[in-house]
């Protein structure tokens, strides 16, 4: 069984909170969970009050084998609970396909408008 640290919303409509649940990989994320080892409510105005963590229940569940998401991971390498790589993806941050296209077809347009305006400039010059 692939045992999942993982958030579980327990908040009304525009309200969000959160439990910070230990669950198998293929219960519902709302679903069914083995046991509640912390909180999150993202609308406190005090940041370091946000999570609150059973700190002894997270390292037990890390030493067996659990497997935070990204987010919960967050949250642990804040406590200092656990160390979480940053993540890089310079891939991301390129446009797309369509948008490369786009911006080398106006550069094109640019350079003979710019080619256009310069070429009647010059043919008086040369009279």
């Amino acid at each position: 069984m692939s045992l999942k640290l993982r958030l579980a919303r327990a908040g009304t409509k525009k309200r969000p909170y959160y439990h910070v649940v230990v669950a198998d990989a293929r219960s519902p994320r709302d679903g069914r969970f083995i046991e509640k080892i912390g909180n999150y409510d993202p609308k406190l105005e005090d940041k370091s009050k946000r999570v609150t963590l059973v700190v002894e229940r997270v390292q037990h569940w890390l030493s067996v084998g659990a497997q935070p998401t990204d987010r919960v991971a967050r949250f642990f390498d804040a406590a200092g609970l656990m160390k979480r790589e940053a993540r890089n993806n310079p891939e991301k941050a390129k446009p797309g396909k369509k948008a490369t296209e786009r911006a080398e077809a106006k550069a094109a347009a640019e350079a003979e408008k710019a080619a256009a305006a310069a070429a009647p400039a010059e043919a008086p010059a040369a009279e």
